[in-house]
């Protein structure tokens, strides 16, 4: 008897979890490196950045990590090369990461002599780390836009019930 009510309490966070994951999916801002190049994405990559977060949240609804994009990871190196130069490193998991995503939804190969087709552990491991970075970032945004939501509709409903208070006394 006890696990059930437990059982009632988990789902609706669950579906709540669910549900702000998939308005975030549509909703949330694309995460660039800060300098202004923002604007300078091209649309194509911020319609894959969409789309491969609703693939993302299909694998964490079956239990999977949840984590940013490649297209995510595209759009922020992207930001970050115009921004400054990159070590060695950083380009080779961006040749990488930028590869896979134009692959993977049909855009431009990169050119034979800039691909990169494979990284190393540890280059794999900073663009896991990116990721997962990428993904809180994107976690704390969509926090602060929910609260300044709930705030807003807290002074519009303190405006609405000021309005319709009478006036008692008025000197």
């Amino acid at each position: 008897m006890e696990t059930e009510p437990k059982a009632r309490q988990e789902l609706p966070h669950t579906v709540d979890r669910m549900v702000s994951d998939l308005v975030g999916a549509l909703r949330d801002p694309i995460i660039v490196m800060p300098g202004g190049w923002g604007d300078t994405l091209p649309d194509w990559i911020k319609t894959q950045v969409t789309l491969e977060r609703l693939v993302e949240n299909m694998k964490q609804a079956q239990g999977q990590e949840p984590t940013g994009t490649d297209a995510e990871a595209t759009a922020y190196l992207y930001t970050a090369c115009l921004t400054a130069p990159m070590t060695e490193q950083w380009t080779r998991i961006y040749l990488y990461v930028a590869g896979k995503t134009c692959a993977r939804w049909g855009k431009h190969e990169l050119p034979p002599d800039v691909q990169v087709n494979s990284l190393n552990d540890y280059q794999l491991d900073e663009l896991k780390r990116l990721k997962r970075w990428l993904y809180q970032k994107l976690v704390l945004a969509r926090q602060e836009r929910e609260r300044e939501e709930r705030r807003e509709e807290r002074e519009q409903e303190a405006e609405k019930k000021k309005e319709e208070r009478p006036v008692l006394f008025e000197l």
